[in-house]
């Protein structure tokens, strides 16, 4: 039976859905104002796998995730660009799709954007009010009243008092308590016309934590099955949806709340002010930053990105090094080299054969990827020793149900890679064509070959080889290696190639 860990009871629990055979689940989504980070990567590809492999069990899902198109920052990037609030964010939701392809993320079923329900909004902000659970302070906004709200804090497992403690912002005299939030924040007179709807409280926009009740409560109703979202999303902005849409209508917001783990960068935060943010467009290649929402992607980085976070559990702390990204390439090569040596038949997955239902008891586990990839490693060992294709079948056959193996094999290998550990053996390399006095060698190391180039070096060699030149040939094999080529002859005198 599935367990998933609940970060409010903070245990782990057989999953048992609302309805029987359906599943409701509302993750907390971008606010579109930049790319897309490696953070993002790490919600995005976490809750893609949890919602199929829920497909996968049988489950009827119904995924919802949201879009924030109406903020604070994204205010500010439209002014600073001249630009209107619906071209920036119109451009970041492209750019958000793109990236999504980009990491095989297959679409929420639903996408609702909180400009849409504006209206469902201010119905609970009124119906908060009414129960003395919001008020409109001296300054136009409306605020909800934290101390008013019994259980505040369950979420974080933090009382009132540490969270008082806590706070590192200036506080609005406006407010009636300094832990008060904003439900509806009056318009200021410099602020876009984009940005105001009228109410009853004047004109103004939602405040965040507002959006998300109004929508997950629109488009699935209560109780979630699940609700979920990245780390920081923990507090306050689930502890406050809690406390607006329980405050509201009386009843649990969702039956099981799931949270990502961290991603460091270099075992710190990622933040721009310590250099070490990276969007991941940047980290798969593609056009890095320039103003373009679409982009083409180097599948096999993108693949490795992918397969670097769903070899982590969901809920672990995740590190970011160009040496952790290497490891994972290295990895999810072994696995396509697999599938290239012993060509997969076409199969389903036997879930009663031993791997799978070590596959399935791991993913029943809370989704553990982490042992759902060490089946993979054992099934491509046994095809590796058996030459099945009927096992590299059931190899390629479980990958898929992880969201990985999107491309042939050959396809895979020719595109190049910058997480290699080949970087470390760069001095080696250039000291070994310096001592050989080859122009050519040198050439190699310097430049990334075409596939053309490739192709003409193997034929090449493959001549030589038929002249019985196995001097020429080993130094164009040798040639190749130190450009990052590997190459490997098949009987009959076929010769294939990968990258390295």
């Amino acid at each position: 039976m599935l367990q998933i860990y609940d970060s409010l009871s903070r245990s782990k629990r057989p999953f048992k859905p609302v309805r029987q055979g359906e599943v409701s689940m509302y993750v907390c989504g971008m606010t579109v104002y930049d790319y897309c980070h490696l953070g993002h990567a790490r919600m995005l590809v976490g809750f893609d796998v949890i919602a199929r492999w829920l497909r996968a069990s049988g489950y009827k899902l119904n995924y919802v995730r949201n879009i924030t198109d109406v903020d604070d920052k994204i205010i500010r990037r439209a002014v600073e660009s001249n630009q209107k609030i619906s071209e920036v964010t119109r451009f970041f939701i492209d750019a958000m799709h793109a990236d999504e392809r980009a990491l095989n993320v297959l679409p929420p079923d639903q996408e609702p954007r909180a400009t849409a329900y504006v209206p469902h909004m201010l119905e609970i902000i009124a119906e908060l009010q009414k129960k003395g659970l919001a008020y409109q302070a001296k300054d136009g906004d409306v605020n909800f009243a934290v101390r008013q709200f019994p259980g505040y804090g369950k979420l974080s497992g933090k009382s009132l008092d540490q969270l008082r403690a806590g706070e590192r912002v200036a506080v609005s005299d406006a407010k009636r308590d300094p832990l008060d939030f904003v439900l509806w924040k009056a318009a200021k007179p410099e602020e876009p016309q984009e940005s105001k709807w009228d109410s009853t409280y004047g004109a103004g926009r939602p405040g965040w934590h507002i959006e998300c009740s109004a929508m997950s409560h629109a488009v699935l109703g209560l109780p979630l099955d699940i609700h979920g979202g990245g780390p920081d999303l923990k507090f306050p902005h689930h502890e406050n949806e809690i406390a607006q849409s329980e405050g509201a209508f009386g009843q649990a917001l969702a039956n099981t709340w799931m949270h990502c783990g961290p991603l460091m960068v270099d075992a710190e935060k990622m933040s721009k002010s310590l250099g070490n943010f990276r969007t991941i467009r940047q980290t798969i290649d593609g056009e890095p930053d320039k103003g373009h929402a679409q982009y083409s992607p180097n599948v096999r980085e993108a693949e490795m990105l992918r397969f670097f976070i769903v070899r982590n559990h969901y809920r672990s702390a995740q590190n970011y090094t160009p040496d952790n990204l290497a490891d994972a390439q290295a990895a999810l090569d072994r696995l396509y080299m697999t599938l290239q040596s012993i060509p997969a038949a076409q199969v389903t997955v036997d879930w009663q054969a031993a791997w799978t239902r070590d596959f399935k008891a791991a993913m029943d586990d809370d989704f553990n990827t982490a042992s759902a990839i060490a089946v993979l490693f054992e099934l491509s060992g046994l095809a590796n020793r058996s030459q099945d294709p009927q096992v590299s079948g059931q190899l390629l056959a479980l990958g898929k149900v992880l969201g990985l193996f999107t491309v042939e094999p050959t396809d895979y290998f020719k595109q190049p890679t910058r997480y290699t550990h080949r970087a470390i053996k760069a001095v080696e390399a250039v000291k070994a064509v310096k001592a050989t006095q080859s122009p050519a060698a040198a050439e190699l190391v310097a430049a990334e070959l075409s596939d053309e180039e490739i192709e003409t070096k193997v034929q090449a060699r493959v001549k030589a080889k038929q002249s019985k030149d196995f001097k020429l040939a080993d130094q164009i094999r040798e040639e190749l290696a130190a450009a990052g080529v590997l190459l490997e002859d098949k009987p009959g005198g076929l010769t294939q190639w990968r990258r390295g």
